[in-house]
């Protein structure tokens, strides 16, 4: 299911379908640096981290993390999307690229078009987003949206330094 689409790209739901892709995603050593090691060693584990997250936000929420896709050839490059964490007091955006299509502008464009929808379709006016101090690129990307820090945060259940950024609108 389609839920946006910018000039090159189509952000839609993802699917068990989705396990390959989400496999070599979650795997990614960048990945593992700036979001963490999930865990995911196979298809199996791919698709319960699908069943566990993506799917069980759209049962709940009716959003969640989106596959990116290009237009032109349906390739999913990455997802972006929102997500409710109980540790976090608002929604949060998140997003993570396959490294052959980062420095592109389509983490940019695909972020733009979830912010929209988050507005438009859920009536959201603050969405945070969370990243590693050391993350350079994304925290360009979220200042290059109009995100501003507003300093360290400690998620439930991890170790890991990361910053806390808000838009409002």
């Amino acid at each position: 299911m389609t839920v946006a689409e910018t000039a090159r790209l189509r952000l839609r739901r993802l699917t068990l379908d989705d396990a390959a892709f989400v496999f070599e995603l979650a795997n990614d050593p960048d990945w593992i640096r700036y979001i963490g090691d999930r865990g995911i060693r196979d298809l199996d584990g791919a698709r319960s981290y699908l069943t566990k997250g993506p799917l069980d936000m759209y049962a709940r929420l009716g959003f969640g993390l989106y596959a990116v896709e290009l237009k032109a050839d349906g390739a999913a490059i990455g997802i972006c999307g929102l997500i409710k964490r109980e540790s976090l007091p608002d929604v949060d955006i998140g997003f993570a690229f396959l490294a052959r299509y980062r420095g592109r502008g389509y983490a940019r464009e695909a972020a733009e078009a979830t912010l929209a929808q988050g507005q438009q379709a859920y009536g959201l006016r603050r969405i945070l987003a969370i990243v590693s101090p050391d993350n350079d690129r994304s925290i360009r990307l979220l200042e290059g949206l109009g995100f501003a820090c507003e300093g360290p945060v400690k998620l439930a259940g991890d170790g890991k330094k990361t910053s806390l950024y808000v838009h409002q609108s």
